[in-house]
């Protein structure tokens, strides 16, 4: 896959501190999700040498939009199509924003007749209006392209994940009610605070362009990245970093299953899971050796945990192989699904690997 890298803004656009601008970043409950940590990821890439960069598993979207913000040209990539839609609507979009005639239109009621989501998940996860309502919205945002498209699809998923406990959909109840005020919304009134929440990121900065691509790691052309900023799933030493799992609602949603394989005799109607070498042990040290190979050439950001099966010494001396300088960084992170004091919580060091 072989990239023409944007150009620059060709303005003066004023911009924003980069902790402010990070502020306004929609906060979607995202496994792995960087947003804490975007701060000291700025200041690890201003260390290194100016020029293009690629967040090559782009997830939540919130490291591509700290390279915006940063000044740097980027490449947001994710293989989930909801992920992509994410930076395609805030970090790849300059300037379009889902204007209140677009919100009136989206929720003036169902223009078609379509019923796929209420049909299909009947009973699991909403009430039977608001699965009417993400039917509705569809036979609308059908209609709409490009970036007013990419907010509107991303806000009807951060809507859902608000509502959703935990925001991940591997629960069909509300056992795990945290008593938040999104959990009580309609999706129609959480959609339409999640459309305000999008346009409010977006934003121009006059020294960098970004680009949002939906496809796997190493069809990237690595070619004329000055930075690649690496982050992808891992295998870990107990369960799974299977993303489709958790957020299968969400992929659905993007794309209103088209293309997606639902396994019915599943109670969550879930979407058939999609291989990724660096989740399981018996693959991840070719993997993580094969991706620092493929970008090589330039300098490489990775983001590890400390509750991977693979040890940060084995990684780190992957990385060696292909880099000749290598540097660690260490940042306690606290880890969690929810809010409320049953919600799975646990701490553990992100390690930051640097290698020039």
């Amino acid at each position: 896959m072989a990239f023409v890298l944007p150009e620059p803004v060709p303005s003066a656009a004023p911009t924003l501190p980069l902790a402010d601008r990070l502020s306004l970043y929609p906060r979607l409950r995202f496994m792995g999700s960087k947003y804490k940590l975007a701060p000291k990821l700025a200041e690890v890439f201003d260390s290194l040498p100016p020029g293009p960069a690629v967040d090559a598993f782009s997830g939540s979207g919130i490291v591509s939009y700290t390279l915006k913000a940063a000044g740097r040209i980027v490449v947001a990539n994710d293989h989930l199509v909801f992920a992509s839609t994410i930076t395609r609507a805030v970090v790849e979009n300059d300037a379009e924003h889902l204007t209140p005639d677009d919100v009136e239109e989206i929720c003036s009621g169902n223009a078609d007749g379509r019923d796929f989501i209420a049909t299909t998940f009947d009973g699991l996860y909403f009430p039977a209006e608001d699965m009417r309502f993400l039917d509705a919205a569809w036979s609308h945002i059908d209609r709409l392209d490009g970036a007013r498209q990419a907010i509107a699809l991303a806000s009807l998923c951060l809507a859902a994940a608000w509502k959703q406990p935990r925001g991940v959909f591997t629960i069909t109840t509300p056992r795990y009610d945290d008593g938040r005020r999104q959990m009580r919304m309609s999706l129609e009134d959480l959609f339409r605070e999640a459309v305000e929440t999008y346009n409010a990121a977006v934003f121009e900065h006059p020294h960098a362009r970004a680009t949002s691509t939906c496809g796997e790691v190493f069809d990237i052309d690595p070619e004329g990245f000055a930075l690649a900023y690496l982050d992808p799933p891992y295998a870990p030493p107990r369960d799974d970093t299977c993303y489709i799992k958790r957020y299968h609602f969400l992929e659905g949603l993007a794309t209103y299953w088209r293309g997606q394989e639902i396994m019915w005799e599943t109670k969550t109607r879930k979407i058939k899971k999609r291989y990724t070498p660096f989740a399981y042990k018996h693959t991840v040290r070719d993997a993580f050796d094969r991706l620092f190979d493929h970008f090589s050439a330039s300098a490489l950001v990775v983001s590890y945990g400390s509750n991977a099966a693979l040890p940060i010494e084995e990684l780190e001396a992957l990385l060696r192989r292909h880099k000749r300088f290598v540097r660690r960084e260490e940042i306690e992170h606290r880890y969690a699904f929810g809010t409320h004091d049953a919600a799975s919580r646990r701490v553990a060091t992100e390690y930051v690997l640097v290698a020039t």
